[in-house]
């Protein structure tokens, strides 16, 4: 093995930047790259392409120095010693959020409140602004943001913050993971306009992309990944080969039957809607984050909430879901029951099945596809309770239903990000919830992995009883069954909740 920090530029041509020379990684006793040999100059625009689980991250980690214990070489120059690499992912938005978290010292505070890290103090890092960080700000759009602290900023926000940190570090390689996931439409176009700016500029950048159309014009230079290995690279012609499109764009697998709905352990009310907010309004100190929200989720309705970053959507699942107190003293209904009339916070979560991608990123390590599935049964992240074969039997039924049947053993690690979400999809349908809750189910995927999710939640939604509820940053993203469409959209002051139904 071999430790990147102890390469030097002494082989490196006068115009490259770095080079990778048969470059092995293992991560936890998985191969993610297999002889890598990449070298990028000065100068050049480089995207790295595949799909989920290729090794674009650990790609990512290894140019970073986050992964340094590698087998092969890495050889960097002295301009990329001096001036470093900034990598911006998502990941590093959880880690900020879980650290604040931790230092949240509000309940001993007057104001019992805690700000944690804001917004300027982490794009700043410390430093003095100088010119440039008004005039990046403006560009981003962050400047209502500054003060507030990461906590109470949405993930498109947190994509923009961590991007301009990066941007004022200057940096001689900038790695940027899918930059305009996780953005509203608008945020996407402005993105998109920021990214030919950098692609013009002086700024070596390389992008992680995990569809051929999220590939900018202003990229120069690509590379495609396929299980860790190189299957094309050079300039951006190599995209239009046809093994790289076979890659990308590979077949459904066919679906299965669904399962029957198992007995559920409680009953609703024989008529009403299933959820139903009137003139609901949601403040943190002065920052108002709904205001006089009405909507009623009836029976056979799929729903799909959809708004700009910011607008409030995590605030409203989390008052149906009991995870926020501030639903008390409110006229919120939730299957049948008044919230505060005396049912628990586990009254009402088993009822829905759930996904979003903090549950996906948090969930526990070292577990069987199966494993994973039946922890649905007991709503937890890990696997703690004993399992039967009733619980196994239905399990794999679901897993065949999803086109999942062939890996029911594999390791939950060791899968693509896509398919750890399609599994995670099993799981939170083998209790045949009331409500399937995603929010922002497509998130971090590729088209190949999007279409295989969206299909599924069509296949739920025909097929069974359970309704679906569909959270979106935009609602071109979303299943065919939707028939409601809840929408944030900009008012006077704040946003305003507009309620669209029976749109089929």
């Amino acid at each position: 093995m071999n430790d990147a920090s102890t390469a030097d530029n002494r082989d490196l041509a006068d115009d490259a930047l770095l080079e990778l020379r048969d470059v092995d990684l293992v991560y936890r006793a998985l191969p993610a790259l297999k002889k890598v040999s990449l070298r990028i100059n000065q100068g050049q625009q480089w995207a790295c392409v595949g799909p989920n689980g290729s090794g674009k991250t650990s790609l990512a980690r290894v140019l970073s120095r986050q992964a340094t214990h590698i087998a092969g070489e890495y050889l960097r120059s002295i301009v990329l010693k001096e001036n470093g690499v900034a990598y911006v992912c998502f990941e590093q938005a959880k880690a900020l959020c879980e650290r604040d978290k931790k230092l949240d010292d509000s309940e001993f505070r007057a104001d019992a409140s805690d700000p944690g890290t804001t917004v300027r103090q982490l794009i700043l890092g410390g430093r003095a602004a100088d010119t440039d960080f008004p005039h990046w700000c403006a560009q981003l759009g962050i400047e209502h943001i500054l003060d507030r602290g990461l906590r109470y900023i949405s993930t498109g926000e947190m994509r923009k913050t961590l991007l301009l940190s990066a941007i004022l570090s200057r940096p001689a390689l900038l790695i940027l993971d899918s930059p305009l996931d996780g953005l509203d439409q608008a945020s996407q176009a402005a993105m998109s306009q920021l990214l030919d700016t950098l692609l013009q500029g002086d700024l070596n950048v390389l992008l992680l992309c995990r569809q051929l159309e999220d590939v900018p014009e202003g990229v120069s230079h690509a590379v495609v990944l396929d299980h860790g290995a190189i299957l094309a690279q050079g300039s951006r012609d190599v995209l239009q080969r046809a093994a790289v499109k076979r890659l990308m764009q590979p077949p459904l697998p066919p679906l299965a039957p669904l399962p029957e709905a198992t007995e559920r352990g409680y009953a609703l009310p024989s008529h009403g809607p299933l959820v139903e907010l009137r003139d609901v309004t949601v403040s943190y100190g002065e920052l108002q984050v709904l205001r006089k929200v009405s909507w009623r989720f009836e029976r056979a309705t799929h729903c799909c909430v959809s708004g700009p970053n910011g607008c409030g959507k995590t605030t409203l699942l989390s008052l149906i879901t009991g995870d926020n107190h501030k639903a008390y003293g409110q006229d919120i209904t939730l299957f049948g029951l008044k919230r505060g009339s005396g049912e628990s916070v586990w009254d009402i979560k088993q009822k829905y099945g759930q996904i979003d991608t903090q549950l996906h990123l948090g969930f526990a390590r070292g577990m069987q596809v199966i494993e994973v599935v039946v922890s649905g049964f007991f709503d937890t992240v890990g696997l703690f309770d004993d399992w039967g074969d009733a619980q196994k039997q239905r399990a794999t039924e679901w897993l065949r239903a999803l086109g999942l049947g062939d890996i029911q053993r594999e390791s939950f690690d060791g899968l693509s990000f896509g398919l750890q979400r399609m599994v995670l999809l099993a799981r939170a349908m083998v209790k045949s919830p009331i409500i399937l809750l995603l929010d922002e189910p497509t998130l971090g995927l590729d088209g190949y992995h999007r279409r295989l999710i969206l299909r599924a939640i069509d296949h739920i939604a025909e097929n069974s009883d359970t309704q679906v509820i569909f959270v979106s940053h935009s609602a071109g993203d979303m299943p065919a069954c939707i028939n409601q469409l809840l929408t944030f959209v900009p008012g006077d002051d704040g946003f305003d909740v507009v309620c669209e139904s029976d749109r089929r």
